[in-house]
Parts: structure tokens; C-alpha cells; sequence
């Protein structure tokens, strides 16, 4: 699309006052501010896309331009030089204009209030207030509300025979009338959404919901895939993170890379917490029988570093989803037992205790990866802590630009720790990149990452 496309409002924003837009166009006059809309905007109409690079999909789009337009009854957007995917017979495709806009609602209204000091994110009541404001903005919690949202993680960049697990999970999922949340993305991302929409169509569900929750610093890679139809874009990784344990009856974990295991450490150093022993988090490790070997990996390396109890937060079963299924749909129902016993509220999980170390924003470059403590003689909550930012960084280095940068300019991170942790990570990054999954890209994997002890 060559040309300027004007784009009026759906989903979100239809109905503004004259002071909201005026705080739109407020927020983007801020040249930081208005690269990030543009960014996650063009992840939006870039449907499709089978790059996990950032800056491969910049330059791709380095003439891509939005802007707000204001009019009397709100705004809309205007476009220039979009991605030709996301438009049929010169008409955007509907479901990619609820998600252009649900980008406009985040990444600019939202976060001007965070700007605007409306949110005390000082502490850690404040940081989870927020999280609980972003999305009740976005409309994802609803009442009244019932247990029925399994999030589901996994990686971008899976076998086929992976991917088709997840779809069938996903159907097994929606013939039991259950929504799916995902990180929107492509892979164990969208397979499981795509499987529900089946089984959902079979049991005449209508209003079947699929959200998909995700950050500016990733969405380049993994722009959302289009059965997403609630979009939520909160402010960083660890809101992102948050939010899936908050939101979630039930999570599902499928096979991936280091954005996986960095979920699935944030999960599991909030449930070693002793204030959150008793609050049941179901969590189920699943795949194809092909995948048997990839989760002992991890319950290995899971075992090694944060022990046993740790291990007994989840459990994996491989090669029957619709075993699986059945199992989600038992634990929600535990869940919604004991909500309805603790007067607590189905829309959002207020009982789980997040420390601020798990909120903070964690910035990898080679200074905070370098200062990383890997090693056992700590808390085991804390090591969860170190392991979680690790991966978190590892992610940046393979796929956010910031971090792809850095890696040119100095070289890969160094991470340095006890000689048993940093040889069990090993083992697991190994078999990562052996097993491809690093990135989508064919060409050979260059580690971002150096271990030393």
C-alpha cells in the first residue's frame, strides 16, 4: 500500500471526549512514544510474517508511518505505506482494525496515565493495581465471569508435529466451552486459538474469547496472529508476565525456546513463595509424545537448580490431549471452588503474591546480565528471581532490537555462577539450539550468550 489509508476506530476508542484526544495526540507528539505505537503497529498489519527478526521487519517497513487524525467525534488513524496482508480488495481486514486500535489504547492512552503518575508503580500493590487498570481497560475482565481462561505458553518457532498438538489441544479445549490466552503470537501461540475456534463452532459458542497479551519490546517478532480478538499490549515483560498469572484458571505449557522457560520460572518462583502455597495455579507441561524428551530437559534442569518442590507445581503428560483437556477442565473447576470459598473473584487472581523482584522492569544489557547471581546458596524464591531475568535476556539478545545491538557492539552477554547451576543452563540452551528452537530463521543459530564459572 503505497498510499495514505485513513482507518476509523473498531473495537476500542469509537467513543472519546474532546480531553482524551487531546491527551492522544498529547502522548505521541513524544518522538519515544510515537516510535513505539509505530512499531507495534506495524507488528499489528504485518499478519503473517514468518520472521522472528526485529530489525529485519524495520527495514523491511522503513517507510511505514502513522499518525493520529483528530475529528469531532474522536479519532483515526492514518497509514502510510502499510503492509499490503492486512487489506482485501483495498479494505483492512477487520479483525487486524480491533487490533490497530486496541495498539492505539495501550501503547498511548494507557500509558500516558502510567506517565501522568496515576499508578503508584513505587511498590508492589501499585505495580499489580496497574496491571488490574490495563486490563480492565481492554475490557478483559468481565462480569459476571465464570473459570474458564487457560493460558497457554509455548514457542514461536515449533515443529510441525508440535503445532498440530497444540491445535488439537486447543479443540479439546473449546468442545469443553473453555477461552484460550496466549502470548498472540505465531506457533503454540495461535494453534491452540485456532483449535478452540473449532471446538467452540461445534458447541455453538458464541463470543469465544482469544486474547492475546503481549509488549512493545517483542511484538515485532511475534506480531499477533489474526484469530486474536482481544488484544492487550501492557508496558513491559514483567506487567505482560503478571498479567498471565493473574488472568489464568489454568496454564498450559507446550514446548518452546527461552521465552518459554522464562514463564515458566516467573511461575514457579511466585508459587514457591510460602504465602502462596495454598492458592491453586494448575500447570500442566504438555506436547506430543515426540516432545518427551524436551520436558525432562526442563524437569531436569528444574530439579537441579530450584529442587523438587519446585518440581511438584506442575505436572507432564504428553501424547493425549484430550487427557490433558480433561484435566484443565477438573482443576478450573477445583478453582472456581475455591474462589467461591474465599469470596475471591473469578476475573482476576488478587490472592497470589508477586514480589517486586519479579515486577521490576528487568533491562538486559551486559552489565545486569553480568551481575546475575547464579548460584544455589540463596533463597530459592531469589535463584527463581536470577533465572527468570537470565532467560528474559537471552530472549532480548535473540529478538528485541535493544538487545541484538548491544550484542553487535560488545559481544555476546557473559553470565558467570556456581558451576552447577551454570552447567545445568548449559544443557538446557544446548538442547535448545539443537532442537531449533532459537528462531524461526534457517540460517545457523549465533548464541547471543556466554557462560562462565
Amino acid at each position: 500500500m503505497h498510499e495514505v489509508i485513513e482507518v476509523m476506530p473498531e473495537g476500542s476508542l469509537e467513543v472519546l471526549s474532546q480531553q482524551e484526544v487531546n491527551a492522544l495526540l498529547s502522548a505521541t507528539a513524544d518522538s519515544g512514544q510515537h516510535e513505539i505505537l509505530r512499531r507495534c503497529a506495524l507488528a499489528v498489519l504485518n499478519v503473517g510474517s514468518r520472521t522472528d527478526n526485529t530489525r529485519e521487519i524495520l527495514e523491511q517497513y522503513a517507510d511505514f508511518e502513522v499518525n493520529i487524525v483528530q475529528q469531532d467525534r474522536g479519532v483515526k488513524l492514518a497509514l502510510k505505506n502499510a503492509p499490503s496482508d492486512a487489506f482485501v480488495d483495498g479494505r483492512m481486514i477487520r479483525g487486524i482494525r480491533e487490533q490497530l486500535f486496541a495498539v492505539l489504547r495501550d501503547v498511548v492512552y494507557v500509558n500516558s496515565k502510567v506517565a501522568a503518575g496515576h499508578f503508584a508503580l513505587g511498590h508492589s500493590e501499585g505495580i499489580t493495581d496497574a496491571v488490574f487498570h490495563i486490563l480492565r481497560n481492554a475490557r478483559v475482565l468481565r462480569i459476571p465471569a465464570e473459570p474458564r481462561l487457560v493460558v497457554c505458553w509455548g514457542g514461536h518457532a515449533i515443529s510441525r508435529v508440535e503445532y498440530d498438538y497444540t491445535k488439537e489441544l486447543g479443540y479439546q479445549l473449546g468442545l469443553r466451552e473453555l477461552d484460550v490466552c496466549t502470548g498472540c503470537g505465531a506457533g503454540a501461540m495461535k494453534g491452540p486459538m485456532k483449535g478452540a475456534t473449532i471446538g467452540h463452532a461445534k458447541q455453538r459458542v458464541r463470543g469465544g474469547r482469544y486474547i492475546g497479551i503481549t509488549e512493545p519490546g517483542i511484538i515485532a517478532a511475534e506480531s499477533p496472529n489474526p484469530i486474536v480478538n482481544e488484544l492487550v499490549i501492557m508496558p513491559d515483560m514483567e506487567k505482560r508476565l503478571e498479567a498471565f498469572v493473574r488472568v489464568a484458571h489454568a496454564i498450559v505449557v507446550f514446548p518452546g525456546g527461552v521465552g518459554t522457560a522464562e514463564e515458566l520460572l516467573f511461575l514457579l518462583g511466585i508459587l514457591l513463595k510460602p504465602e502462596n502455597r495454598d492458592v491453586p495455579v494448575p500447570l500442566i507441561l504438555t506436547g506430543p509424545e515426540s516432545s518427551a524428551p524436551y520436558f525432562e530437559t526442563i524437569d531436569r534442569f528444574v530439579g537441579a537448580t530450584l529442587g523438587d518442590e519446585a518440581r511438584r507445581k506442575y505436572r507432564i503428560e504428553v501424547g493425549d490431549p484430550a487427557r490433558v483437556a480433561e484435566l484443565v477442565q477438573d482443576s478450573i473447576e477445583h478453582v472456581g471452588a475455591f474462589r467461591h470459598q474465599q469470596n475471591d473473584a473469578y476475573y482476576f487472581n488478587w490472592r497470589l503474591q508477586v514480589d517486586m523482584d519479579f515486577q521490576a522492569p528487568f533491562e538486559a544489557d551486559h552489565a545486569t546480565m553480568a551481575g546475575l547471581e547464579l548460584h544455589r546458596n540463596q533463597d530459592v524464591h531469589d535463584l527463581a528471581v536470577q533465572l527468570r531475568r537470565a532467560f528474559s535476556g537471552l530472549v532480548a539478545g535473540n529478538v528485541k532490537e535493544h538487545g541484538i545491538q548491544a550484542i553487535e557492539e560488545h559481544g555476546p552477554f557473559e553470565m558467570r555462577g556456581e558451576q552447577h547451576v551454570m552447567s545445568e543452563l548449559d544443557n538446557l540452551l544446548t538442547s535448545f539450539v539443537t532442537q531449533r528452537r532459537m528462531r524461526l530463521a534457517t540460517d545457523t543459530y549465533e548464541p547471543c550468550y556466554r557462560l562462565l564459572s
